[in-house]
Parts: C-alpha cells; structure tokens; sequence
C-alpha cells in the first residue's frame, strides 16, 4: 500500500453523495485537507431519494447544520415513520415508527408485555402505544423541549445537493465544473494518481472518493473492483418517478403500497409530491409500470416520468487502493425502508474517523470493509424481510419472495421470533428491536410464544398499564399542531 501521507482529495462526481462527502470532511476535517470535487452539468443526478431516517439529523449535529434553514431551502417536511398497505395481504395495513413503543423494563420489550394482553384479549393495538405512530395518523407533528419524538425528513434530495454544497464551498471545498475523461494509475500500485477533464485539466490526488453512481467510474470502470449481486434476495431493479401538486396538507409520514410486481411511494414535501413505482422488469414492463403509476396519482404531474434502472447489491470492496466509493458508486439496496442516504453518510463519517493522514494500509483498508459490508448488510437484511413476509400469492413476484431462500443472518432472526418472540438489535445494528417487532407482526409473523414479564402482573394492572400509557399519548398528539401549521410558522419553503 502507501506510505505516502494523505491531504489532496478529490471528489468525482456531486450530487447528494458528493456534496454529503464534500460537506462532512470540509466541516469535519478541513483544516488539515485540501478537497476537490468535480461534477458536470451535462450528467443527470438521479436524485428521488427524497425520504430518509432519523439518522439524518445526528449527520446534521456533526456538521452544525441550521435545521429550519436546511427545511426551508429543500422544501422539507417531517417524517415519523412509513405506513405500510397491501404488503402481507391485499387490503393490510401496517406502521413503522420511528419511536419506541411504550415503555420496557430491563428484562424484555414492551411488544412482549403487549402480546401478553393481547392474549388475554386486552391491550388493543400496538399502534396505541406508539407516540409517533398515533402523530403520524393524524397529521400532527411538533417540536417542543418537552416533547420526546424521534423523525427523520422528506426533502427535494437535488435541493439537498445543493444547500450542502454551500456548507462545503465555505468550508474551502473547491468544485471544478467538467466531466471526467481519463484515470492515471500508478503502474506499480495500481493507485489513481490524477483525472483529466474534457477540458483538458489534469486534477491529482492522494485519496479519490468515486460518487459517480452507478456507473462506478473510478471503482470499477478503473479498478475492477468486482460487484456482489442480490437481485436474488431483492428482485426488483426499476423505478419510475414523477412529482404531483400536493393533494391536501402534506402527511409526517412515507406511504409503501405494495402492487402486483413490486411496490410505490408517496412522499410529501411542503410544494410538491413525489411519487414513484417500484418493480422488477421481469414482470412488469417499463410501459405498464409508467401507466400503473400515473393511475394512481391523486393530483396533476408537475414533471415528466423518469425512469431509474438499477441492481441490488454491493461493491466486493467499498474502499479499493486510494478509492473510496460512496452512494450509488458503493451499491445499491431498493428505497423502501429510505437507508440510502443513511448509508453514506455513514460511510462519510466512517471515513472521517478511519482517515489514513499518515498513509494507506491493508490493515485500515480491511477495517473500513469490514464496517462498510456489516451496515449494508443490516440494512438488506431489513429490507429482505418485508419480501419474505408475505401471504400474497397473486402474482408469480410474490409467489416467488415468499418461497425464497434468505440470508441465514435473516433466517436466524425470523426463527428467534417465531419460536420465541425475541426481536432484538445486535451491537452496532441499525435497525432498533422495536422496529423488527412492528414489521414482523405487522406482516403476519405471529410468535408462538414470547417474553412473560407481563405474566407477572394480573389483568388489572395490565389494564392499568395500557390504560396510562394509551391516556398519555392521546393526550399528547391532542395538543399537538398539525404538521402543515407547524411548518408554516417553523420552516415555510424557499421553494417558488
């Protein structure tokens, strides 16, 4: 590897990931690097990424992002959770918070308390003890100090680009306008020395961070990094998007409404809608997905459909010599539980705190995989779930997610569940258990036993406990403003 000490990087290709990796070493690390980054005009950004999780804002704390100016100038909304129909069985709903659900003593989670109610035949619905479940239903959403609720945010994910571009130009980032004509290697190494633009400028570095996207430009059309496919745990690989006039004041929430051969999203932001359909080509064509999702808009298109085509999987090295991929360049895992701008910011801030100031190493390098591969692969896992899970038989898609073979990583999880009803998050995990829970049972899992810390109490006092917790969460979505008029006075759109 290299000894030589590392502090020219470049940055190939802008966009969310880029100006996210821009930002995050400018804000973080500036003083001590000198950051290039390069993007041109004349490539598209893909840019429906839209949705994100609440991860997003610990990113933002790490950079001193101003909230209120970062909502008004990406036409933002919030985002409690997603709401779940059709995925199951045709006409099921269901409701991933983003929040805990009720309150769990040490020994075991809440939903094991509840499943205990449950048979017992009190307790309700587990969405009853969900703050951010019941806000989200009704439209509600506020910030206040004494108002414990976990969000993430819909935003114009082009218009993020570009506020974050202003944090890194401030921060010293120098942008050069141009595409990408050639690599330089190192003919010992194998090691990117420089890029020459169409321009004929030539840019060297120390450490190249690829955010081309698909494409993989430095990662793969150079190093040949090699790509780990997973289009047989998730088989969809287009999306057709369009945005809408709003209809209606916009939901703190995301909407999956699972189809035939795939599924489709409606994100609200403050100006706009975005939608867009998921599918897998195999069975469904470009044609009829562009014309299954244009019927089921609820407002006039503001834009012209877009189609994305694409493949689940990963890089077999996310960091390669002195590459670095982030975005779409490092792997791609489908929309529907919104970890894709999670995932590079992740490996942003991974790379902050693994940077090879004195120079690159395997040793380093093997450590930065191992973290990259274990986050990907908690969130596949997640998303594989929802596939898996289903009693749909209508379609040869659904026939074919519910008899397939899944990671054993996953298939561990889902036995724990149903022979015990332990839902749990690993060391380092993304997903919390509360979230495996409401998504294993919200798809029809249903446990053979679970956790009897609710046993310990009599039917009273479990009735007393749901009672409280119920009492006191209505009360608080009572007070609470809806998310429209919240916005309104915290952070109206810039956008015209």
């Amino acid at each position: 590897m290299s000894a030589q000490g590392v502090k020219k990087v470049v940055i190939a290709g802008g966009g969310t990931a880029g100006w996210c990796a821009a930002a995050a070493l400018s804000r973080l690390l500036g003083p001590v690097l000198d950051i290039t980054l390069i993007e041109s005009a004349d490539i598209g950004i893909i840019g429906v990424g839209e949705a994100t999780i609440p991860t997003v804002r610990a990113f933002h704390h790490l950079l001193s992002v101003d909230e209120q100016a970062f909502m008004r100038e990406t036409d933002a909304t919030f985002k409690l959770g997603i709401g779940f129909e059709n995925w199951a069985r045709e006409g099921d709903q269901y409701f991933h918070s983003f929040g805990t659900i009720g309150k769990s003593p040490w020994m075991g989670h809440f939903y094991n308390i509840w499943l205990e109610g449950r048979s017992r035949g009190i307790g309700g619905s587990l969405d009853d003890y969900s703050l951010e479940t019941k806000a989200a239903k009704a439209g509600k959403f506020q910030i206040h100090k004494n108002l414990p609720i976990n969000y993430a945010y819909h935003f114009d994910a082009v218009m993020y680009g570009k506020y974050l571009r202003k944090l890194s130009e401030s921060g010293g980032v120098k942008r050069h306008e141009g595409e990408i004509k050639s690599v330089q290697q190192q003919a010992e190494t194998g090691f990117i020395t420089s890029v020459t633009l169409a321009s004929g400028e030539v840019i060297s570095g120390d450490l190249f961070i690829d955010c081309t996207g698909f494409r993989g430009l430095l990662i793969e059309e150079t190093l040949h990094t090699g790509y780990e496919d997973w289009t047989h745990w998730l088989r969809t690989d287009r999306a057709v998007a369009v945005q809408t006039q709003p209809a209606g004041p916009p939901l703190p929430y995301t909407k999956s409404i699972a189809h035939a051969d795939g599924w489709r999203w409606r994100i609200p932001l403050q100006s706009r809608v975005g939608n867009g359909l998921i599918y897998a080509s195999a069975h469904l064509s470009d044609e009829d997905a562009e014309a299954r999702l244009m019927a089921s808009l609820d407002a006039p298109a503001v834009n012209t459909p877009r189609l994305i085509k694409y493949r689940t999987g990963r890089r077999k090295q996310i960091w390669n010599k002195n590459c670095v991929a982030v975005g779409l360049a490092s792997g791609f895992i489908e929309p529907l539980e919104s970890t894709s701008i999670h995932l590079f910011q992740k490996s942003v801030l991974d790379l902050v705190q693994n940077f090879p100031f004195f120079g690159i190493n395997d040793t380093l390098v093997a450590h930065y995989n191992r973290l990259a591969q274990q986050e990907i692969e908690y969130a596949r896992d997640f998303v594989i779930l929802h596939y898996k899970l289903t009693e749909r038989s209508d379609s040869a898609f659904w026939r074919e997610n519910a008899g397939m073979d899944v990671p054993d990583s996953l298939k561990e999880r889902i036995e724990l569940f149903q022979e015990s009803g332990l839902a749990f998050q690993g060391p380092g995990e993304l997903f919390r258990t509360d979230s495996w829970a409401q998504v294993m049972l919200g798809q029809r899992l249903e446990p053979k036993g679970w956790h009897r810390l609710g046993a310990l109490m009599n039917e009273g006092e479990l009735n007393q406990v749901f009672a409280g917790l119920k009492s006191t969460i209505d009360d608080t979505v009572a007070k609470m403003l809806p998310q429209d008029a919240f916005l309104k006075q915290y952070c109206p759109t810039a956008v015209v």
